[in-house]
């Protein structure tokens, strides 16, 4: 009988071990792919490249007041690309810290439930001590009984030894896990502050480029120069047309003809018509300016689309235009959009109408963010607002 009860013991503590063994609770990890943050970082990482060379190819340039309204323009955008990246790295470390969080308790439940298995094992053990190996060796029945029972204890004190390194490997993960999460809030809050850094240079750049503009406004001689310079970037615009003319384009199909949809085109963007075509006299110094096209201040919408279908000859940034994406729309028509921050679309891209192409910007501008606007046929500028919609 007592045999028969050493025997029930020691199943029933196998039970009980494996019992709590697969109770424990399995690690949880957030489903966030974190490799799309990774993909989002290199990109910025790249426009952040593109713009430092800019800048530095500005500072090797003569000085010029155009240089220097192109230096903060990018000096700007330079600043918001960092900021977009801290805010990745920001929105990535919160993802990442969300399983961090929700492990601790989770290791906590099952350090206690082992614990516990290992407090069962313990009384049981003393319990079971008491008998020594003879006696259970005297009690057997048959030698089948004793390799039995022989079975069983090896294995209880296998899954005693189990039950402990589990034990002590929870242990140690937990405190992994807890510096982990130390860790994960230190480069929180490094990352927010990193922003906010960040924030107060745009602002101080937004200074910068606003002291400028007052002084081409109000200075009559910073204002000609400014005049002169823009006229010379106007007269390598039309060099760069005259190139585009000479180049061979394909289409993927034929194309209605941009005259037949003259009045009827789609704007760019929505917003407020800021800059008219045509001649424009200053109001103070009575200086003349001609306007090849038009200018769009952006409402809440800040994506710029074709305004008709067509293949991008062109996407750099020119002097005076800023970031600059050409469109050919066959027989010679073209469209040009400037001071954007970011292309959409990369040149020998063939576009459709309403596709978006870039993202508004104010590299180049005098007057912030806003979109340049022109439509030409050949090398000469047509007044856009007898092309587009009427609204």
């Amino acid at each position: 009988m007592r045999m028969l009860a050493i025997r029930n013991t020691v199943k029933s503590l196998l039970i009980v071990i494996i019992l709590a063994i697969f109770s424990l609770p399995q690690p949880s990890y957030s489903q966030q792919d974190i490799s799309e943050y990774e993909k989002r970082l290199r990109k910025i990482a790249e426009q952040m490249k593109d713009i430092r060379k800019k800048i530095n190819e500005e500072d090797k340039k003569k000085s010029s007041i155009l240089s220097r309204l192109a230096k903060i323009g990018f000096s700007k955008d330079l600043i918001r690309k960092e900021i977009s990246f801290y805010s990745t790295q920001l929105k990535k470390a919160n993802e990442e810290l969300t399983p961090i969080k929700e492990r601790i308790p989770q290791l906590k439940v099952r350090l206690k439930k082992e614990k516990e298995s290992i407090e069962e094992i313990l009384v049981t053990m003393y319990k079971f001590g008491r008998l020594s190996y003879i006696e259970i060796l005297l009690q057997v029945e048959d030698i089948g009984d004793l390799i039995s029972e022989s079975k069983n204890l090896t294995l209880l004190a296998q899954y005693q030894e189990n039950i402990i390194d589990n034990y002590m490997g929870t242990l140690d993960e937990l405190r992994t896990t807890e510096e982990s999460l130390e860790e994960k809030k230190k480069e929180i809050i490094n990352l927010i502050q990193k922003n906010e850094k960040k924030r107060q240079e745009l602002v101080a750049q937004e200074r910068k480029s606003k002291a400028l503009v007052r002084e081409i406004e109000k200075n009559k001689k910073t204002h000609t120069k400014m005049l002169e310079e823009l006229n010379d970037r106007a007269e390598q615009l039309q060099i760069l047309i005259k190139k585009l003319l000479k180049e061979e384009i394909s289409f993927p199909a034929p194309l209605v003809p941009l005259y037949e949809k003259k009045g009827k085109l789609p704007w760019p963007i929505s917003g407020k018509l800021v800059t008219l075509f045509g001649l424009r006299r200053h109001p103070q110094f009575r200086t003349i300016t001609m306007n090849n096209g038009i200018e769009i201040s952006p409402q809440k919408n800040m994506i710029v689309k074709s305004i008709h279908p067509g293949t991008v000859v062109y996407t750099d940034y020119f002097q005076g235009y800023g970031n600059l994406i050409i469109i050919d729309h066959g027989m010679t028509y073209y469209s040009l959009y400037g001071h954007c921050s970011e292309f959409l679309a990369n040149k020998g891209d063939f576009v459709n109408a309403e596709q978006p192409i870039a993202i508004v910007g104010d590299i180049s501008s005098l007057k912030g963010t806003i979109l340049y606007l022109e439509i030409r046929y050949k090398t000469k500028p047509l007044n856009p607002l007898q092309w587009l919609k009427r609204r």
